[in-house]
């Protein structure tokens, strides 16, 4: 029935760009306020500050790294095969796909809660699929793994923020002299930091313009790369101005300014690494809407991504960040467990080390989950009286309600773009 499509082309194409920037605009409230909640949280960089970062990092990872040959389906999770004849239900679909997704991250951005946008996407894809197509359509086996990654990212994530805090607590924190300390062993953990970003960065970013290196020579570049950061954290670190009598009240005050430098580099480095891998989610629908129109209705198996969607992808980001990011950046930088430079720096590196480690050997990864598990590795590190557990109860559940959430919603508008449109 193509020349439904080709009738409707101009309300599809719209209506791809509405939800898709309403989608990206979600993303920037909730996850790039979780990305840089540790920051914030930590006193690093100050709201406004986070929000210039993650407004050009993002922005530059998603248009620059966010390219990749978009599934016609996100993550390969319907079999389509069956909707060759009728290309417009496909459409209504994703369309309803972003609208479910879009609204889920608004009503979890307004209560504060860090859900995944991956998995809001994902819920509303299979919810569709199931309903709409049949259930023999979802490829269950895809979904048992992204379920599976509730537990094990953040579990990762959790376990070596936990260790990292516990090595910056013996070398450095419960030493006589952290401050002098610090100086000696913070480049070492800025090499780090450069390092695994930029294994992040070519591990999971730069596939999607073409560069595909073996995993050694990624290895060789950021090591490079590292001991360059290293030089420059080290020449920032010199020029830091120390307060003699700041130490009186709070004897880590000169310390964890040293930790304030390493938390800029890990909030850069996020940002891109985030703006690269997770505009997908919003934009992988709006290139299949647009890919299929254009094709007036023939499914093709993969579609290159215009540079005006990334655009759109990244502008949405920013917005929901500078517009509704504060409410996330308080429930990841306060609410789970009191951050400090160092604190945050353990749970980000750790939550960026698990992102590496799950993209080398293929396992489906949120970055959301894998940032909260870092977080509540390192107040296990200091006590679980550290951490507030009401906080930390209501983000668990609200995981688990995001893939039944995204999925009833996109039904609903399913249904009702069917009616609308046909």
């Amino acid at each position: 029935m193509e020349p439904l499509i080709v009738a409707n082309a101009h309300i599809y194409i719209s209506l791809a760009i509405a939800f898709g920037l309403f989608m990206a605009w979600g993303i920037g409230a909730n996850d790039v306020a979780n990305a840089m909640g540790t920051s914030v949280g930590s006193g690093a960089l100050t709201f406004k500050q986070a929000v210039i970062i993650a407004a050009v990092f993002e922005f530059t990872g998603a248009v620059l790294a966010g390219g990749e040959v978009t599934n016609t389906i996100r993550k390969g999770i319907l079999d389509i095969s069956s909707l060759e004849d009728t290309p417009e239900l496909l459409v209504h679909g994703m369309l309803a796909s972003l609208l479910a997704a879009g609204c889920w991250l608004l009503i979890a951005t307004s209560k504060g809660w860090p859900v995944s946008t991956t998995h809001s996407i994902v819920g509303a894809i299979v919810g569709f699929g199931a309903v709409c197509i049949g259930m023999e359509a979802v490829q269950w086996s895809k979904v048992g793994t992204i379920a599976m990654s509730w537990v094990t990212s953040p579990l990762l994530a959790g376990t070596i923020a936990f260790f990292l805090f516990r090595s910056i607590q013996k070398l450095i924190i419960n030493t006589d002299n952290p401050l002098d300390r610090a100086k000696k062993y913070v480049p070492i953990y800025i090499f780090i930091v450069g390092f695994i970003i930029t294994m992040v960065t070519m591990v999971k970013g730069l596939k999607h313009v073409g560069v595909d290196m073996a995993l050694d020579e990624s290895a060789l570049i950021a090591a490079g790369i590292g001991l360059f950061v290293m030089a420059l954290g080290t020449w920032m670190i010199r020029r830091l101005k120390f307060d003699p009598t700041a130490d009186k009240k709070f004897q880590f005050n000169n310390m964890e300014k040293i930790f304030g430098v390493l938390m800029i580099f890990t909030a850069i480095a996020i940002a891109f690494a985030h703006g690269s891998n997770d505009v997908a989610n919003a934009i992988g629908p709006v290139a299949a809407i647009v890919g299929l129109v254009q094709s007036t209705g023939e499914i093709v198996a993969a579609s290159a991504t215009p540079v005006w969607i990334l655009l759109l992808g990244g502008v949405g980001i920013i917005l929901g960040l500078v517009t509704y990011g504060h409410k996330v950046i308080a429930t990841v930088g306060s609410g789970i467990t009191e951050l400090t430079p160092s604190r945050g720096f353990a749970a980000t590196l750790g939550a960026a080390i698990t992102i590496v480690f799950a993209s080398a050997i293929g396992l489906p990864i949120s970055t959301t989950h894998t940032l909260v598990g870092g977080i509540l590795g390192v107040g296990l590190a200091r006590g679980i009286g550290a951490l507030n557990v009401g906080v930390i109860q209501t983000i668990f559940m609200s995981w688990v309600v995001t893939l039944p959430a995204g999925a009833t919603l996109a039904v609903i508008f399913y249904y009702i773009l069917q009616a609308t449109l046909s």
